[in-house]
């Protein structure tokens, strides 16, 4: 066979592959078409999470994490470590609101959504620092949604504190909630919050270190390619802590696509919403990746 040839199948395929992830959001949005939920399982959608969420049907995932916007506000100005290097923080135009008043509209926007998506007994996940999860976590009150636990996330290796004007920011705090007061039976595995809290007793602190090194996405000039992205260990233990085998996890802000690389490793299914063109294609590329090693693996058994 000749190389070109070679060359060829294995782009049908790459093709074939990033057509399986990415869901053509157009196919929702004909009146005319009956939705069908199996066509935007373990998918990539691309387009703006609310106006997606609002074609989708009621009360059909398991669990949901959404890691919105931070709201940072941060000066016009740069910050300088003291090698004399400029810090490459959160300064994305998806951060930027004009005033609390818009942000707090936004939230409560896409959680009206996200709760009618939910199953009668699914659980969500919201993560955020103290620039914005204090609000959110009132809206969520204010909306009816009844608040489990809240989790911290403790950073093992924070962003050093350069200015040493304020405490270090080494956590992160995720809200874990159902829809309202009288749900019952959402998903729990004790036993994973066990292993995953310290001590034995599934304690609500989690010390896990921020996303770095290869598991770290980069764009082609070398630098990180999303400013937030989490790590694959916060997301196993969200999952395997909420959700059963082959329950379905959306993730509305999916940025990276970690929720969803996560997901698929622990033999749950996916929807996840962004839009952002890069961050679509990089998730597109780790989902497809997977799934070759995946393969891989069981052409070597």
């Amino acid at each position: 066979m000749k190389k070109g040839t070679m060359k060829t199948k294995k782009n049908i395929k790459m093709l074939s592959e990033i057509n399986n992830y990415y869901g053509v959001q157009q196919s929702i949005k004909s009146p005319t078409t009956e939705f069908n939920i199996d066509n935007f399982i373990d998918k990539v959608i691309k387009g703006d999470c609310i106006e997606i969420m609002k074609m989708l049907p009621d009360e059909i995932v398991d669990t949901i994490f959404v890691d919105p916007p931070y709201n940072l506000q941060l000066p016009n100005r740069k910050l300088i470590r003291w090698s004399g290097s400029v810090v490459n923080g959160v300064n994305d135009d998806w951060d930027k609101f004009r005033d609390f008043k818009e942000y707090d509209e936004f939230t409560e926007k896409w959680l009206i959504e996200v709760k009618r998506l939910m199953k009668p007994n699914a659980t969500i996940w919201v993560i955020g620092t103290y620039h914005h999860i204090f609000r959110t976590g009132k809206i969520m009150q204010d909306l009816g949604f009844w608040i489990l636990n809240d989790v911290i996330w403790l950073k093992t290796n924070p962003v050093p504190n350069f200015l040493q004007v304020r405490f270090t920011n080494a956590t992160e705090t995720l809200i874990w909630a159902v829809k309202d007061k009288n749900v019952k039976n959402y998903t729990f595995n004790y036993e994973y919050a066990k292993r995953y809290g310290f001590g034995k007793v599934g304690a609500n602190v989690w010390m896990i270190p921020v996303c770095s090194g290869k598991e770290r996405l980069k764009n082609e000039k070398g630098q990180k390619l999303h400013s937030t992205q989490k790590p694959e260990k916060l997301l196993e233990r969200i999952i395997s802590i909420s959700t059963n085998k082959n329950d379905i996890v959306l993730d509305p802000m999916a940025g990276s696509g970690t929720t969803g690389f996560v997901a698929k490793k622990l033999g749950r299914h996916f929807i996840l919403i962004e839009k952002e063109e890069q961050y679509v294609k990089a998730t597109i590329k780790r989902l497809v990746n997977l799934e070759n090693s995946s393969l891989q693996l069981l052409n070597g058994l």
